[in-house]
């Protein structure tokens, strides 16, 4: 109990097992979601159903000089907003088979998330745009997946619901 409140919480051995081994992979994890991230979101600013994509690895972004300072690479985080509103984009969500719909982040699988209707729900609209949360965002956490296979599930996800 001492040692407890002295130092924090300490990990079970199955649980510091797994983080190293986890931590052997990490840089080829993070370079392929990296890059997949990068493919699609290069594919989703060429897209005439979609109005913006924020990405730090896309030369457009107002932070891209900053992002090539600071790091290796982009990492597979990004967010787009679809033409057509809250529904389509709320469509777009239900109809993706490889991302998944959810809000947790940072997993070796494709991820994809409404804020509106999911993390930032129960902020009003109007808060939500003064913060820069459109209505029809959608956020993507891109995973390891073969990044052909991801850009199809999202490309036949919008062209679903036209």
């Amino acid at each position: 109990a001492f040692l407890s409140n002295s130092v924090g919480g300490v990990p079970a051995p199955l649980d510091c097992f797994l983080v190293l081994r986890g931590i052997k992979t990490l840089p080829l994890r993070m370079a392929k979601h990296s890059e997949n991230a990068l493919f699609i979101a290069q594919r989703l600013a060429e897209h005439q159903d979609v109005s913006e994509v924020y990405f730090p690895g896309l030369k457009n972004h107002p932070q891209f000089a900053l992002g090539q300072k600071q790091m290796r690479s982009p990492s597979g985080m990004m967010s787009f907003i679809v033409k057509g509103g809250i529904e389509k984009a709320k469509k777009i969500c239900e109809q993706t088979r490889l991302f998944t719909c959810a809000e947790s982040l940072g997993g070796v699988e494709s991820l994809i998330e409404h804020p509106a209707l999911m993390t930032h729900a129960s902020i009003p609209q109007e808060e939500r745009r003064k913060i820069g949360i459109d209505d029809a965002l959608l956020r993507l956490s891109v995973g390891i997946e073969d990044s052909q296979d991801l850009w199809r599930d999202l490309e036949q996800a919008i062209e679903s619901v036209k």
